[in-house]
């Protein structure tokens, strides 16, 4: 009986002087992923001088057009992979007064043709 005893106690304090990390690395954990993906090659079709509809035609709809402020675009796309840390990708797009493209930011370069005259 004793023998019992110490069989389940065991793993129960192995478990405790090791914390949750050994299980927590056990358990599965889905890919979690949110907002707007973006890839580069669509940020290079961007042009100087795009409406918004253009924009949104290329890129999608952005995740955020905060009240106040129209003229700015916010592209987020956060990932969290399993246990690997999260990732965040920011792109903002800029509109002037006129409601085209003036510029963008974030995480992702503008093409050296980004100026270039729209066909």
């Amino acid at each position: 009986m004793q023998l019992k005893k110490w069989l389940l106690a065991l793993p129960l304090a192995l478990s405790v002087l090791t914390g949750c990390s050994v299980i927590e690395k056990i358990v599965y954990r889905i890919d979690i992923n949110q907002g707007n993906f973006v890839e580069q090659n669509a940020v290079d079709q961007l042009r100087y001088g795009m409406t918004k509809e253009q924009v949104r035609f290329v890129l999608g709809s952005p995740m955020l057009i905060e009240n106040g402020y129209p003229n700015t675009w916010y592209y987020i796309y956060h990932a969290t992979k399993g246990h690997d840390d999260p990732v965040q990708q920011n792109l903002i797009v800029n509109f002037d007064g006129s409601g085209t493209l003036a510029a963008i930011s974030g995480d992702y370069e503008a093409s050296d043709s980004f100026f270039d005259a729209l066909n």
